[in-house]
């Protein structure tokens, strides 16, 4: 009986823990009855508005429009079919560096040129971390080179998805 009384106090105390890993010391409070902060919301889904200025820094993030397009897979038995990338991004820049005001000028002609790259992709391009990692390194390296400066400073990727 001691065992049993044992176990199932550590199996309250490692539910608790993991509980506490997963919503945070801070909301958990807030959710028991005598927590008297009020939890936040925040929708993942909303977009970040116009240019944001990140708190005390100099980095502003502007999102672009949802970007859809067709690219090459290939099939178990070697046919080659098209599958839909869905792409939601922002980029973050530096906003004191030069060249920073052209990165709102020109986001037609950066959407542009994301989406003539991005069609030339394959499905096996888009893999794994470092497809991922050369997603970004390409975009950058397009939007530096459009903005004609260093200001762009990275993408965010908010959703990537192949169907």
């Amino acid at each position: 009986m001691l065992r049993l009384l044992a176990l199932l106090l550590a199996c309250v105390i490692a539910l608790a823990g993991g509980l506490v890993i997963s919503v945070g010391p801070e909301r958990l409070m807030a959710l028991l009855p005598f927590g008297d902060a009020a939890p936040e919301v925040v929708d993942a889904a909303e977009p970040v508005a116009a240019p944001a200025e990140i708190a005390g820094e100099n980095i502003a993030v502007t999102p672009f429009k949802e970007i859809i397009v067709n690219i090459t897979a290939t099939t178990a038995t070697g046919r080659q079919t098209t599958r839909f990338l869905k792409l939601n991004i922002a980029m973050a820049y530096d906003s004191t560096l030069p060249g920073a005001a052209n990165i709102e000028e020109r986001k037609l002609f950066l959407r542009d040129s994301f989406q003539e790259y991005l069609r030339q992709l394959n499905e096996s391009d888009l893999q794994g971390s470092i497809g991922l990692v050369r997603l970004k390194s390409e975009l950058l390296r397009r939007a530096r080179a459009i903005t004609e400066s260093e200001a762009p400073q990275q993408f965010l990727i908010a959703d990537l998805i192949i169907q």
